[in-house]
């Protein structure tokens, strides 16, 4: 009986290791089998050491006069004359707006100027009599007096007549909107039946003499900015790069989010083909900057390279045993196709530039001949 139990222990510990044997070659045999994976065809670069003698900046083309066209009256507007997109002319008519009501009140105006005026001749006359009767001594200073302040009175209220109808005339003006200056219709805030409210602007013209563009500094940079510095401009949309100037520079941020407008001239060759709104990048020749150049030098890499995942940024390097591997990477400005990295990349590493197939941490890669 002891022999038999034995036996039967001695047969269980055996089904144990062969058990123990058998996963032990299966795993082997996953690893050899990943291991096998074939190798993802990557190409390669090397990061990008550019000396920045300037300072990077970003804005929007606009045209150098905008005019909102409105109305110092209240009315209904009649007729609205030129639609978003047209040319105009100095002084062309644009809208009309509804003048019944500054029409009752010249009338009114009209009105109070004929009274008077017939009171002001009933005070002439009696100032005129009682001159003479006070030359003849046939009439006392004190009545005299008494008509010349009545006289006086009269020129006075014809007078303010008069000014009340001018003040008519001058409102009446602002009921026919034209244009200060040839330009291009570029918004159509109201149309015909709206009513046209004082200062409210019905059209919005464009003059059709030249662009600049309007760009924000940072504080850290705005001191470093002088007027006349050149400006390296580059407008990808119409694939225009040209040479322009700072003209102006706003001394406060206060309405502008924490940033410093500038504006930056646009030679009037350069107009042919732009259109107000363009973004355009700005690299500004600043004489100011101190710094050594060594301490300007950034490290660019292609934007096609970076890996976003969540709120993080990346891009894939090779390790040492041949496999991709993922390096988080912290980005700074961003110039043209190529963006700033400000920290995880050495200058001169090499990176993962595209891949013939998915990239995963450890996936063995192979580096592509370049021609």
């Amino acid at each position: 009986m002891k022999l038999l139990t034995q036996s039967v222990i001695f047969l269980l510990f055996a089904a144990i290791l062969v058990t123990i044997s058998s996963c032990t070659s299966k795993d082997k045999g996953a690893k050899t089998l990943q291991n096998s994976s074939p190798p993802v065809p990557v190409t390669v670069a090397s990061a990008g050491v550019k000396a920045s003698n300037g300072i990077q900046a970003s804005g929007r083309l606009e045209a150098t006069e905008t005019a909102n066209i409105s109305t110092r009256v209240m009315g209904y507007i009649i007729k609205l004359n030129v639609k978003v997109g047209d040319k105009v002319q100095a002084g062309q008519v644009l809208a009309t707006i509804n003048d019944q009501e500054m029409s009752a009140k010249r009338a009114q105006a009209d009105a109070m100027i004929a009274e008077a005026s017939a009171s002001l001749e009933s005070a002439q006359k009696d100032y005129n009599r009682f001159t003479a009767l006070y030359g003849q001594q046939s009439a006392s200073a004190k009545e005299l007096d008494n008509v010349t302040l009545q006289y006086n009175s009269a020129k006075a209220r014809v007078e303010a007549a008069k000014q009340m109808r001018n003040e008519v005339s001058a409102m009446m003006r602002y009921t026919t909107l034209t244009a200060p200056f040839s330009g291009t219709v570029i918004q159509r805030s109201a149309e015909p039946g709206t009513l046209a409210s004082p200062g409210m602007p019905v059209l919005t013209i464009e003059k059709n003499a030249g662009y600049h563009i309007k760009a924000a500094i940072p504080e850290t940079e705005i001191s470093k900015i002088r007027l006349k510095d050149k400006v390296q401009i580059d407008i990808k949309s119409a694939g225009r790069m040209f040479e322009g100037f700072i003209t102006e520079i706003n001394p406060s941020s206060q309405l502008s989010g924490g940033q410093y407008m500038v504006k930056i001239s646009v030679p009037e060759k350069e107009n042919k083909g732009l259109y107000s709104g363009m973004y355009v990048n700005a690299l500004i020749e600043s004489t100011q900057n101190t710094q050594d150049a060594t301490d300007n030098e950034r490290i660019l890499v292609p934007l096609s390279a970076i890996i976003h995942k969540d709120q993080l940024e990346g891009l894939y390097t090779i390790s040492n045993t041949g496999t991709a591997l993922l390096r988080w990477v912290r980005l700074g400005k961003t110039s043209g196709e190529n963006v700033e990295v400000l920290s995880g990349l050495n200058p001169s590493e090499q990176f993962i530039l595209k891949a013939d197939g998915k990239l995963y941490n450890g996936v063995p890669v192979i580096v592509k001949e370049t021609k």
